[in-house]
């Protein structure tokens, strides 16, 4: 990932509880790698638990979804970004980052 511009940090950080992007920064390494948590087929619904009947209930529109769409993405080779890598649902991103990590010696930061 090379440097991030103030300008791209701004857009690529701005509303993280919205967009589910973050940058993980290693403190082994010092490498970064971004990370956007991208719109899946299966949704995660919102709302309020009805302790009746366990089932969640209300509507809060798409405000917090922590997550993006597909055509949203700036974690791009255009923008800077090397060696992308997209993990199944379900599987964690800091445990893909410490694979990832692993692959470069450590530094003393």
């Amino acid at each position: 990932m090379k440097p991030m511009t103030e300008e791209f940090k701004r857009k690529f950080l701005k509303d993280t509880d919205h967009t589910g992007r973050q940058v993980v920064i290693s403190l082994r390494t010092g490498k970064r790698y971004g990370v956007e948590a991208i719109d899946g087929k299966d949704k995660i619904k919102w709302g309020d638990l009805n302790p009746a009947t366990g089932k969640v209930e209300g509507q809060y529109g798409v405000k917090y979804k922590g997550s993006i769409k597909r055509s949203e993405s700036l974690i791009t080779e255009d923008n800077g970004f090397k060696n992308i890598v997209e993990i199944e649902a379900g599987m964690s991103p800091a445990a893909q980052i410490e694979l990832m990590d692993a692959d470069y010696p450590t530094v003393n930061l």
